[in-house]
């Protein structure tokens, strides 16, 4: 049953982390590099939690998409600024002074540039592996348009985990995303990863509380299940502003939980589950951690 929008469910009230000092010096090495974070960007309050556990989501080609996502609150335009060519440098040397051990990297959306940024992605993945070897490196990446050669550049600098979003179920794609993007598509990228390197682990999200039924989530994850996605996270829709879509229904943590274990009797490696659980929210968990190290 639907809960009224108009009010947040107490479960969705949490305290905001406070500015340790931690926090405060790891914000202070990436002014020096010119580096940004999604947690900072997104203001998510599980900062404490993946940055003390040597975890960062870093953002590259920019801050502005060529997309229009209608749940997104990143800024949109059809001819974002010029990418960094020092980039990936910058990001290598910010992961080594955070003494990151776990990074996941990923981008606004450019199709604008004549590879999407592809390119970009693998030697910002080489760049930070030749810093440290040692170092797991995650992407979460955009469809590239199903540009086989797009992706197989991004496979080519041997990431450890490749995510890619199908953000939500069938039925609501073509109201909640771009129309450049497709639920099909979203699954096709996932499934040509396993393809051209079984190796690599994928994983891929689910937002919820746009109207979706259970059985639409539950079919969403099978859907994942059959191209072999190993990793997989559930969250809640939190409207950035007036202009984003509404929101339908806040999904109470029982829901959340039964999708949790019915991800794992499905076959996921890993489910996190829960109202503020997002793409790499505890992307370094210790069990997904465990998992890859066996790997390399």
């Amino acid at each position: 049953m639907a809960i009224a929008t108009r009010g947040k469910p107490s479960w969705l009230k949490i305290k905001i982390p406070e500015k340790t000092r931690r926090i405060l010096e790891l914000r202070e090495i990436l002014r020096e590099h010119g580096m940004v974070t999604v947690c900072e960007e997104a203001h998510c309050p599980n900062i404490p939690e993946c940055w003390n556990g040597g975890t960062a989501t870093f953002m590259v080609l920019g801050d502005t998409c060529t997309r229009g996502c209608r749940f997104c609150n990143v800024a949109k335009s059809r001819n974002p600024l010029p990418v960094n060519s020092w980039e990936p440098k910058m990001l290598a040397m910010a992961v080594r002074e955070l003494k990151l051990d776990y990074v996941v990297i990923t981008s606004v959306d450019r199709d604008d540039l004549p590879d999407q940024g592809s390119g970009h992605f693998a030697e910002c993945i080489r760049a930070v592996k030749e810093q440290d070897p040692n170092v797991i490196v995650e992407v979460l990446i955009p469809d590239f348009r199903g540009d086989i050669e797009c992706l197989k550049k991004v496979i080519g600098a041997e990431p450890n985990v490749i995510a890619h979003n199908i953000e939500t179920i069938r039925r609501l794609q073509s109201k909640i995303r771009d129309r450049r993007a497709g639920y099909e598509q979203s699954l096709q990228v996932l499934s040509n990863v396993k393809k051209m390197d079984s190796k690599i682990f994928t994983k891929s999200s689910i937002i919820v509380g746009f109207g979706e039924t259970q059985d639409e989530v539950v079919g969403a994850m099978k859907d994942l299940r059959g191209v072999n996605v190993d990793f997989l996270t559930v969250g809640q829709y939190l409207r950035p502003s007036s202009k984003h879509i509404e929101v339908s229904e806040f999904i109470p943590p029982e829901k959340f939980e039964f999708y949790k274990k019915y991800g794992e009797k499905l076959g996921f490696k890993y489910v996190a589950s829960g109202p503020f659980v997002r793409t790499s929210y505890r992307a370094g968990e210790f069990f997904t951690k465990s998992i890859i190290r066996t790997q390399i």
